[in-house]
C-alpha cells in the first residue's frame, strides 16, 4: 500500500498539529512492513522528518491552511499515486482519487469560534465539508469523539479513537539537578509553577494569572510563574493582565522553547498547571506526567480523560480553585509524592508506538 501523509504544517509550527505529525510518522517508520509512504513537505521546509528507505519525501508549494488550497493541492497530487492520504490537520483535498483519513484533534473552534481570528474561522469553517467527504475520521480522544459525533454529524461508524502520546524524550531525569540547569539557563531561582502551551484564548490563560495573583496576595510564597510557548492568536489580554494586576516581577515568559529544553523545565518545576477551556486531548499535561511533574488540569473534555486520578481537577473558571490547589502541591510534600508517581504510572499508558500500530491498522482496513 502507497500511503501519503500531508505534513506541510510542520514547517508553519513545531507544535500542537505539526508535533503530533512528526511523532507519527517517525513511530510508523518503527512500525511499517511492505507500506510505501510519501510524506508532503512544504517545498519551503529544509527538514528530514524521518530517514527510513520506505519514506519518500515529496515537496509541494502550496501552503498550510491557504485560501486556495483545495484548487491547488489535487493539481500538485495529480503526479502522486497514493492509495490513501492521511491529513492530520483536518482538511483533506476535496477532489480526489485516493482514500482519505484525516484526524480531528478538538473542535473548540465550534464550540469557542468568538475565539477564532477571521482567517482562522475560514479554514477550520471546511469541517464539515471535509467530515462529509473524509472516508474515516481518527479522534485523538473519546471526548473528541463525541464532539463530532454531537457537532459535525459524522457517523460513529467513521471515526476510530486514537490516542495521542508524549514524546519519548520526556521522562524523569536520573542524576542531574535540573534546578541548577534551569537556573544557569533561564535564570529562574527556586520554586516554579509551569505553563506549556501556545499564548491564545482557548487555553485560558488569564485565569491562571488571577489564580497566580491571588496565590501570591493569599499564602505570600516565593514562586514564581513560568510560562513557555510561543505567541497564538488574540494574545494580547494575557498581557494586559500581567500589567493590571502587576504580575510583571513575577510571570517569567520564555516564548516557545524546544523539546530538549522543555524536558529541563518539567523536571524542575513544582508544578505544572494547565487550565484550559477545552481541549481534544492535552499533550503537555501528559509530557509533564512522564517527566513525574505534578499536575492540576481542568475538569472539562479530555483532561480528565487523559490526566485520570493522577493530577488534581479544578472547573477552568475557577481562579481560587487553581490557587488552592497550587498551594497544596506547593505545601505537601506527600501529595506533591503522590502525584508525581501516579502521573509517570499513567503516562505508560499511552505510546507512539501504540499510536502508529493502531494507525496503520486503520490504513489497512480502508484498503479492503
Amino acid at each position: 500500500m502507497r500511503i501519503g501523509i500531508d505534513a506541510r504544517i510542520v514547517y508553519y509550527s513545531r507544535a500542537g498539529i505539526g508535533q503530533y505529525t512528526v511523532q507519527l510518522i517517525q513511530a510508523l517508520a518503527n512500525v511499517v512492513q511492505d507500506d510505501e509512504f510519501l510524506i508532503f513537505q512544504s517545498h519551503k521546509d529544509r527538514m528530514t522528518l524521518v530517514n527510513h528507505p520506505q519514506f519518500r519525501r515529496w515537496s509541494l508549494h502550496t501552503p498550510s491552511h491557504h485560501r486556495l488550497e483545495q484548487l491547488a493541492l489535487p493539481l500538485e497530487m495529480a503526479l502522486t499515486d497514493q492509495d490513501l492520504l492521511h491529513s492530520p490537520d483536518f482538511i483533506p483535498p476535496f477532489r480526489r482519487h485516493y482514500k482519505s483519513v484525516i484526524t480531528i484533534h478538538d473542535l473548540a473552534f465550534l464550540l469557542f469560534p468568538n475565539l477564532l481570528t477571521r482567517e482562522a474561522a475560514r479554514y477550520y469553517g471546511q469541517i464539515d465539508m471535509a467530515a462529509r467527504l473524509t472516508d474515516h475520521i481518527i479522534a485523538v480522544s473519546e471526548s473528541t469523539k463525541r464532539d463530532i459525533i454531537r457537532l459535525v454529524g459524522a457517523p460513529e461508524r467513521r471515526i476510530s479513537v486514537i490516542y495521542e502520546a508524549a514524546n519519548p524524550i520526556f521522562r524523569p531525569l536520573k542524576g542531574v539537578n535540573a534546578a541548577e540547569w534551569v537556573r544557569q539557563r533561564y535564570g529562574i531561582p527556586g520554586d516554579f509553577v509551569l505553563f506549556v502551551s501556545t499564548i491564545e484564548p482557548k487555553k485560558n490563560l488569564t485565569t491562571l494569572l488571577e489564580a497566580f495573583r491571588c496565590l501570591l496576595d493569599t499564602y505570600r510564597l516565593n514562586v514564581k510563574l513560568v510560562i513557555a510557548g510561543g505567541r497564538g492568536w488574540l494574545f494580547q489580554d494575557v498581557f494586559e493582565t500581567v500589567q493590571k494586576r502587576n504580575l510583571e516581577d513575577h510571570v517569567l515568559f520564555l516564548g516557545r522553547v524546544p523539546s530538549e529544553e522543555l524536558l529541563w523545565l518539567y523536571n524542575a518545576a513544582s508544578v505544572m498547571v494547565h487550565p484550559a477551556l477545552y481541549e481534544g486531548f492535552g499533550l503537555t499535561p501528559l509530557e509533564a506526567m512522564a517527566c513525574g511533574t505534578p499536575v492540576i488540569v481542568s475538569n472539562v473534555s479530555s483532561l480528565p480523560e487523559v490526566v485520570g486520578d493522577a493530577g488534581l481537577l479544578v472547573d477552568p473558571k475557577d481562579a481560587q480553585g487553581f490557587a488552592v490547589a497550587m498551594w497544596r502541591v506547593l505545601q505537601e510534600p506527600a501529595l506533591r509524592a503522590e502525584l508525581s508517581e501516579k502521573g509517570l504510572r499513567r503516562a505508560k499508558n499511552f505510546s507512539w508506538e501504540k499510536t502508529a500500530r493502531e494507525t496503520l491498522a486503520l490504513y489497512h482496513r480502508l484498503e479492503r
